[in-house]
């Protein structure tokens, strides 16, 4: 008798899919079960598969892919429909793949397993029901949590709590491969040491894992005698974890088996075809997860490794001062951009602060940035003033861009090859006595947290960036940071990150230095932390400014502290009582006007508690009349000091105004018309108390306010 009488009888037909050709063969029962005429047939798959119902194709559809691309039986429970729409029959397939190349034929049997109420509509079976849905939506939960998983420890833990439906397994294990011997990535459900045995073992041991990086094909071992009757020799190290099933599948990426994961049972599992499927495409997101973490990992050991080699680590300690620095780079690419600052022991003792911005956030920037960097060290160490630092590192950046392109191209973006330029500032310090000499290019202003928390921004003379014009002069200010204060030295990415301007920036950045308590211990690593969370931390969410579309930046800061009363640096050991001065000092220069309202700026964030508006705006307007006299009267420059004591409620404000010039101011009566001579009357009627100090070298013109003095009579006359 025919094998083919032989299966007829027992209501099983025999087929042959060629996915080659997109023919199908079938004998006479196989067309019978298919709804189709008794006789032998070869018709266009197209054809064959319009007999089955829609969600069962989609079914057999990945069966078949699993089947070819493990090696092993493709079976399914098919639902055949009639030209109608209505289901004939349930039918079994199993079928055997032969692969050439890219190509596959299926040979197997066709056999029905149930008849139909006659009539009865397309509905879901039960292979398309319940346990169908629940995989679909744990393939989703776990594809979800696998993407956001950024280093391969996360992603172990994330395939440590996948509950997969029916079958969870409670023993998991990744292994990879270093040369030709197989490591453990990593595991769970395990004790530490269980995976000492199966650390370092070469892959031509006869153990499931080796094999399946191997080939590259699934071993599935659903009871322990599979495993022991396959792998005799490794059999002991499994045997005394006490489980019952086993599935080792490759991980693999872009055709290249980078190691195996192992799921191991308690309880035994069939490995049907549907949870082979489900751990199939587990272990395809499980390679791919690892892929990308293992990418991102490398990644940010090149950043730290660049930003170690690029960022210096702040020298030795300075006498009666402390020092503190962030850098966070911006968040895409290697994370290096160019940012920078640097702390340099200078040949006369003194100490040289600086911090710089090369235009870019790619690694050519990073690279300018390096070699600007090591520019202004030795500059500095040769023991230039700032303003010659600055000028010697413009003249090189320009000759670097001469270098990268004799200075064509224009552009600004990421990898342009045309010139860059950089902003920097140069601060040189005496500890001894806290003077500073600063030197600006571009760069944004200081600004200095009093002793008593008011912040100012300290006004500076500048140049143009660096590298724009090889032959810049660089003017040089002085001021002195009093003990108890704190200067901030940062690049625009601190103030401007968050869709913040210059403005609003500030605004934020001087909330945070107010209010920060000036006797915690470290205060100062503190406080540079606080400013940092204030830009990227959860903070920073509610505080979004007015252009929410402006690109983050690089970020880097520089806290000085001077130690004393009031200092950030720490609990202040000096031992003083009461609130601690509030002083400021700025030179109007003759060929600097425009600094006239800087003056009456800086004023004003002196002033900025003062309990009396009508009292700032006379202090304000008196001192643009005494400075605005010195720049007409003389031919010197204007030196302003201004000096709040006293407790909150009842402190005394004394501004001085001094110049070079020996001629005493008089006072005058001017006409309804006269354009000046108000000054000292203003002073007379505004202030609590003026005068006049003559001095060796010209003079000094003051005022003073007492706040809240309740309209106490001037006491007018020169002193």
């Amino acid at each position: 008798m025919r094998t083919e009488d032989v299966l007829a009888a027992i209501a099983t037909g025999l087929w042959r899919w060629d996915n080659a050709s997109g023919l199908v063969t079938l004998d006479s029962e196989a067309a019978r079960l298919l709804g189709l005429p008794a006789e032998p047939a070869v018709l266009p798959a197209v054809a064959v598969r319009s007999r089955f119902h829609p969600v069962d194709w989609n079914e057999i559809n990945g069966v078949v892919n699993l089947a070819v691309a493990e090696g092993t039986l493709a079976e399914a429970r098919l639902r055949i429909m009639d030209g109608d729409g209505q289901v004939l029959r349930t039918v079994r397939s199993r079928s055997k793949p032969v692969v050439d190349g890219k190509d596959y034929r299926l040979f197997g049997t066709i056999q029905e397993v149930a008849d139909p109420q006659p009539g009865t509509t397309a509905v879901p079976t039960p292979i398309t029901g319940d346990w169908r849905r629940s995989r679909e939506a744990f393939l989703l939960d776990a594809g979800r949590a696998l993407a956001e998983a950024r280093s391969t420890a996360e992603v172990l833990r994330v395939a440590a709590s996948l509950s997969m439906p029916g079958f969870s397994p409670d023993g998991l294990a990744v292994f990879g491969v270093v040369g030709d011997r197989l490591s453990v990535v990593g595991h769970h459900g395990h004790t530490p040491g269980d995976d000492n045995p199966f650390t370092d073992m070469p892959l031509a041991t006869e153990y499931p894992a080796a094999e399946v990086v191997r080939t590259g094909r699934a071993i599935y071992l659903p009871a322990p005698e599979d495993y022991r009757r396959r792998f005799p020799a490794t059999w002991p190290l499994a045997q005394r974890f006490h489980r019952q099933s086993w599935a080792f599948l490759p991980l693999v990426v872009a055709g290249r088996t980078m190691g195996a994961w192992m799921a191991a049972f308690k309880h035994t599992v069939a490995f049907t075809p549907d949870e082979r499927s489900v751990l199939t495409t587990v272990a395809r997101m499980l390679a791919q997860a690892l892929q990308r973490a293992g990418v991102t990992e490398s990644e940010r050991e090149l950043t730290v490794g660049l930003q170690r080699s690029m960022m210096p680590t702040l020298g030795p300690e300075i006498p009666g001062m402390s020092v503190a620095a962030r850098y966070v780079p911006t968040g895409g690419g290697l994370q290096v951009g160019g940012d920078w600052y640097d702390m340099i022991p200078l040949p006369s003792g003194r100490i040289a602060l600086v911090i710089g911005d090369v235009q870019g956030h790619d690694v050519r920037a990073a690279g300018l940035m390096g070699q600007l960097r090591i520019a202004v060290r030795a500059y500095a160490s040769e023991g230039h003033r700032p303003d010659a630092v600055l000028s010697r590192a413009s003249r090189f950046l320009a000759g670097l861009m001469d270098a990268y392109g004799n200075g064509q191209g224009a552009g600004s973006g990421d990898g342009d090859p045309g010139p860059r330029f950089a902003t920097c500032l140069y601060v040189e310090a005496d500890p001894a006595t806290g003077t500073l000499d600063i030197a600006r290019a571009g760069h944004p202003e200081p600004a200095v947290r009093m002793a008593d928390g008011t912040v100012l921004v300290r006004p500076t003379a500048g140049g143009l960036p660096l590298g724009i014009v090889p032959d810049t002069d660089y003017p040089t200010t002085r001021f002195v940071l009093q003990p108890g204060e704190t200067m901030m030295l940062c690049t625009d990415g601190l103030i401007e990150t968050g869709g913040h301007d210059l403005d609003t920036g500030w605004a934020r950045l001087r909330a945070i230095l107010e209010s920060f308590p000036g006797d915690a211990e470290d205060g100062l690593e503190k406080l540079a932390d606080e400013l940092v969370s204030a830009v990227h931390g959860p903070s920073s969410h509610h505080t979004t400014g007015p252009f929410a579309d402006r690109r983050e930046d690089d970020i880097a800061l520089l806290l000085l502290c001077r130690v004393g009363e009031g200092c950030v640096c720490g609990p202040d050991a000096t031992g003083r009582a009461g609130r601690p001065a509030r002083r400021t000092a700025l030179t109007v220069a003759q060929a600097e006007p425009e600094r006239i309202a800087g003056a009456r700026q800086q004023l004003r964030e002196l002033l900025h508690d003062w309990s009396d508006e009508e009292q700032v705006d006379s202090a304000v307007l008196m001192v643009s009349e005494m400075v605005t006299n010195v720049l007409v009267h003389t031919d010197g420059d204007a030196l302003l000091l201004a000096e709040a004591t006293g407790e909150i409620g009842a402190r005394r404000l004394r501004v001085e105004v001094a110049d070079a010039s020996d001629e005493l101011p008089h006072e005058r009566r001017p006409g309804e018309m006269a354009s000046s001579g108000r000054g000292l009357l203003l002073m007379g009627m505004l202030a609590d108390s003026w005068g006049v100090d003559p001095r060796g070298e010209g003079k000094s013109i003051w005022f003073e306010l007492y706040e809240d003095a309740g309209g106490a009579e001037a006491t007018g006359g020169a002193a």
